[in-house]
C-alpha cells in the first residue's frame, strides 16, 4: 500500500473513531429485568422499569450531568482525589481554551506545567483535604525547582482555577477555594524565589545587526512591529483580505491614508474585543510586496523565504552546473519538516535567536563549538512591541500608544513603554 493510500485509511479511521466518541449512548432494555439502563465510562446505570416516564427522565438527566462533567461521571465531593481532579479539568481546559479554528491555546501548556508540582506531592491525596498549607508547599516545591517569582504566582492563581472551578462542578466543597483563596502571592524581595529582569526595549544596533542573517519575510516582520506595536502573533497570521486598503475616492473623503488590518485571531478575541492595527505609510510601503497573491494566503511564508534561500545559492554557485551535484539531488524525498505556509510565534522567534548568533560569531570558530556557545546579546519579539509602545508614548502620550497597541487599560501600557524622564527633568530644572 502507498504511503498516501495509509494516510487516507488513517484519516479515515482517526474520523470514524471521533464520530464514535462524540456519540451519546442511547437508552437500553435489560431483558432480563425489565429494567432501563445506560452504559457510561464502561457502568451500567439503571433507571428501573423500561418505557415509563420516570426512567426516561432519569436517563436525559444522567446524559446531561455526564456531558456536563467532559464525559465523565460524576464523583462524590468526600471521594476524589486531587489526581482525578487534575485528570477532569485537564479534559475541560482542552475543550475551553481553545480558538475559533479548533486549535488550542498556550494557556493548555501553563495548565499542564502548573499541575506537575502538585500531582507530584498530592495527586493520590484526596481533594477535600488540601488546603492553604498545602498550596504553600507545592509554591516552595516551584521555588525549589528554579521557577521565577512571577511565574510561580501565575502557576498558583491556575491552581486556585481549577479549585474554583472544581468547585462550580460539586466536585469539592465550596469553603475549600474560599480556604485558598486566603494565600497571597510572593511579594519581590520577600521570599527566596528567582527574581526576573523586566523586559526592555531592544537597542537599535542589536536590531540593524540581524538584518543580513534573515530573510526579508522576517525583516518586514521586525520592522512592521517597530512601526505598528503589532503583536507576534498578529503579524505572522496577516493575510491581504485581512486588510482595509481605503481607495482614491475614500482617502479623499475621509483624509486619511492609513490602513487597518484586522486579525482573525488575536490575544483577547474570547472577551469580544475587537483587535484594529493601524498600517501607516512608511509600513504600507513594507508590506505591499507581500499582498500579491491570494488574498486568503499568508503574506510572510516559510516556505517562500525556503525558495529565495535555494535560488539565492544556487545562483551564487561558484561550481560549472557540468560538475558536483545537479541541482536538488542532495537533498531528502521526503523530510520529517516541511517549511509551513506562515510562520508562528516559535519559528519567527527561532529565526531571530538563530540571526543573533550568527551575528555575533567569532571568526574561525568551528562549527561544534558554535553549537554551545552563547551570543553575548539575547533578544525576543516581543520586545519590539515594547520599542514601539515608547515611542509612541515619547511622541504621542499615553493614550495614543494605549489605542494602538490594543490595550483595554492605560495600566497594562504603562508595563509596555518605558517612562521618558526628558520633560519630568526639564521641569524640576525651570522650578528648581
Amino acid at each position: 500500500m502507498s504511503t498516501i493510500a495509509k494516510n487516507q485509511t488513517k484519516n479515515q479511521r482517526h474520523t470514524k473513531d471521533s464520530k464514535k466518541n462524540r456519540r451519546v449512548p442511547s437508552l437500553r432494555l435489560h431483558k432480563a429485568s425489565g429494567q432501563a439502563y445506560v452504559v457510561l465510562c464502561g457502568k451500567a446505570i439503571y433507571f428501573g422499569p423500561h418505557g415509563t416516564a420516570r426512567a426516561e427522565q432519569e436517563y436525559h438527566r444522567t446524559v446531561a450531568d455526564w456531558l456536563a462533567s467532559g464525559r465523565h461521571l460524576p464523583i462524590q465531593a468526600d471521594q476524589i482525589t486531587v489526581k482525578e481532579l487534575i485528570s477532569q479539568f485537564w479534559t475541560h481546559a482542552n475543550n475551553y481554551y481553545v480558538k475559533s479554528n479548533g486549535q488550542v491555546t498556550w494557556e493548555v501548556a501553563n495548565i499542564r506545567q502548573a499541575m506537575r508540582p502538585l500531582r507530584e506531592l498530592y495527586g493520590d491525596k484526596p481533594a477535600g483535604e488540601f488546603g492553604p498549607r498545602a498550596l504553600r508547599v507545592v509554591r516552595q516545591r516551584m521555588i525549589d525547582i528554579g521557577w521565577s517569582r512571577n511565574n510561580i504566582n501565575k502557576m498558583v492563581a491556575r491552581i486556585k482555577r481549577m479549585f474554583r472551578w472544581a468547585t462550580s462542578q460539586e466536585l469539592i466543597r465550596a469553603d475549600i477555594y474560599q480556604a485558598l483563596r486566603s494565600v497571597p502571592g510572593l511579594m519581590r524581595g520577600r521570599s527566596t524565589a528567582r527574581e526576573t529582569e523586566p523586559v526592555k526595549p531592544v537597542p537599535k544596533e542589536y536590531i540593524d545587526a540581524i538584518q543580513p542573517f534573515v530573510s526579508k519575510q522576517v525583516w518586514t516582520m521586525v520592522q512592521l512591529q517597530l512601526l505598528t506595536g503589532a503583536r507576534s502573533g498578529e503579524l505572522v497570521m496577516i493575510r491581504p483580505c485581512d486588510i482595509e486598503r481605503p481607495d482614491a475616492d475614500q482617502t479623499e473623503q475621509t483624509g486619511g491614508k492609513i490602513w487597518i488590518y484586522t486579525p482573525a485571531e488575536h490575544k483577547t478575541a474570547h472577551y469580544g474585543h475587537q483587535r484594529r492595527i493601524y498600517i501607516g505609510p512608511r509600513a504600507q510601503k513594507l508590506l505591499s510586496p507581500f499582498l500579491l497573491r491570494n488574498t486568503d494566503s499568508y503574506c510572510f511564508s516559510p516556505a517562500e523565504a525556503r525558495a529565495e534561500y535555494l535560488r539565492r545559492i544556487r545562483k551564487n554557485r561558484k561550481t560549472p552546473p557540468r560538475f558536483g551535484n545537479a541541482t536538488g539531488t542532495n537533498r531528502k524525498a521526503n523530510p520529517k519538516k516541511q517549511p509551513g505556509d506562515h510562520y508562528t510565534t516559535t519559528s519567527y522567534g527561532y529565526a531571530i535567536r538563530k540571526a543573533i548568533k550568527n551575528a555575533y560569531r567569532p571568526t574561525g570558530m568551528s562549527t561544534e563549538d558554535f553549537k554551545t556557545w552563547k551570543a553575548p546579546c539575547h533578544w525576543h519579539p516581543h520586545q519590539l512591541r515594547h520599542n514601539a509602545a515608547t515611542e509612541l508614548r515619547k511622541e504621542f502620550g499615553l493614550e495614543a500608544a494605549r489605542i494602538i497597541l490594543g490595550h483595554h487599560s492605560a495600566a497594562i501600557t504603562e508595563v509596555y513603554a518605558e517612562k521618558d524622564e526628558r520633560q519630568a527633568i526639564e521641569a524640576i530644572t525651570k522650578v528648581g
